[in-house]
């Protein structure tokens, strides 16, 4: 079933609904999977299920991958991690999502959106929102997982917000030679710059990442980028 407009794009009315309507922001996605036709958004969400990217994407990662996942506000970056995570929970594997962006509470609601009750998947992935993440944070956290655990970071131009933390660039190479080292794969979901044109080109790449401070990009294995409901995963 084709919806009126991405899922990404509902899930922006259903908030912008909520903070209108002063009413949870499960009762206003439940009111925009009923406009689509849908008696929840949990319907809604499992019908969109098929047609998510995650899966196809998971497949695409190997043991030791660092990915880039990039992409304007509101495009749906964190969710697609989120999604990831849950796919990668469903084949038996560890998960982890740091973020230095959202409570815990906060990631509880967006997990909802994509029609997964926390619980489910509660047991397989690690939940980490404290204020201390960086990447010898992270490897540490990691240290005694299985191999082929993957994390999903939220986001990298936060690693170094701390002036105690070790530059960016030294922390995504340090990040690099871990899950090489370990057999892990780490996600570092980035934003996109805001002179990004749409206009004229239909995905960001890596030329719009945002970095306030240098990173060499060239340690990213895959790259990531959404916009509009388009995704492109590329190999270094």
């Amino acid at each position: 079933m084709r919806f009126s407009h991405p899922v990404f794009r509902l899930k922006r009315q259903a908030r912008l609904l909520s903070r209108e309507e002063n009413i949870p922001l499960n009762r206003a996605l439940d009111m925009i999977a009923a406009g689509e036709g849908f008696k929840s958004w949990s319907h809604l969400a499992a019908n969109a299920s098929a047609g998510r990217p995650a899966g196809a994407m998971l497949a695409q990662l190997s043991p030791g991958d660092l990915v880039l996942l990039g992409a304007r506000p509101g495009h749906g970056k964190t969710l697609l991690g989120l999604e990831l995570l849950a796919e990668a929970a469903k084949a038996g594997r560890r998960g982890f999502f740091f973020t230095l962006d959202y409570s815990d509470a906060d990631v509880i609601e967006r997990v909802r959106a994509i029609g997964i009750e926390p619980g489910a998947i509660s047991s397989s992935i690690m939940l980490d929102t404290s204020d201390g993440i960086c990447a010898g944070h992270i490897i540490a956290e990691m240290q005694a997982a299985p191999p082929h655990s993957i994390a999903v970071v939220d986001y990298l131009q936060l690693l170094d917000q701390r002036r105690r933390n070790p530059e960016l660039a030294e922390q995504v190479a340090a990040l690099k030679a871990f899950v090489q080292s370990a057999g892990h794969i780490v996600v570092l979901i980035s934003q996109i710059d805001r002179a990004y044109d749409p206009g004229a080109k239909p995905l960001p790449d890596l030329t719009d990442v945002r970095l306030p401070n240098p990173v060499d990009l060239s340690l990213f294995s895959k790259s990531c980028f959404l916009h509009d409901g388009e995704i492109r995963l590329d190999a270094a």
